[in-house]
């Protein structure tokens, strides 16, 4: 297992400056199980599950799904197309460490019936446009994004959390920088009573 020293030598020699807060929300978040599972829908070149894997004393076995070639074995492609095949209820942990929004993502998991653990990247790009199927959910409909997007988008987390919490998340962890948030919620907790469009909260803040 790698030390806290070595982690923290190896985070001054890499370019991402966050990615200290990815993995130590994964450490902190792990199921209690000794084997887990985990379904990595922007795997990237794995660089967050290898430092978790050298961090904690469990047996991490990862399917990680990516665009790109050249990142070792992955299932290659768009990962919504594998998550709409794949029985996502096999996995104790999905990762959806996306650069932007994974708000398909996010609907899939949600609609899949699957009650383990959830880790999520949320960056709202420069110009803070957030999925319109999200907007609309929470009661902002095109036409008042088209009058006045950047009004609607400067509140895309709270927009974000309002969505959340109509999907039954009550409470989640974060590490936010800006426009840039990490967090974690379990889906085992969700709400399962009168949790419709119509539901009225926000998924509550831990960090």
């Amino acid at each position: 297992m790698k030390t806290l020293m070595e982690l923290r030598y190896f985070m001054a020699q890499t370019d991402n400056s966050f990615l200290t807060d990815k993995i130590f929300i994964r450490v902190n978040h792990l199921p209690d199980k000794k084997e887990i599972y985990v379904l990595d829908c922007f795997a990237g070149k794995g660089k967050i599950w290898k430092n978790v894997v050298s961090l904690v004393d469990k047996k991490i076995k990862r399917l990680p799904i990516e665009f790109k070639d050249g990142v070792g074995f992955h299932l290659p492609g768009n990962n919504m197309a594998w998550m709409g095949t794949i029985d996502l209820t096999k996995f104790d942990v999905i990762d959806l460490d996306a650069y932007g929004v994974p708000y398909e993502q996010l609907k899939a998991v949600f609609e899949s019936g699957y009650s383990g653990a959830v880790f999520v990247t949320f960056i709202q790009s420069l110009f803070g446009v957030m999925p319109r199927g999200l907007m609309e959910s929470v009661g902002v409909s095109g036409k008042m994004l088209e009058k006045c997007p950047t009004l609607f988008y400067k509140s895309g987390w709270e927009y974000f959390l309002d969505w959340l919490y109509q999907n039954g998340v009550r409470q989640i962890v974060h590490r936010s920088h800006e426009r840039k948030h990490y967090l974690y919620f379990n889906c085992a907790g969700l709400c399962t009573e009168d949790c419709n469009t119509h539901s009225e909260g926000r998924a509550v803040n831990r960090a």
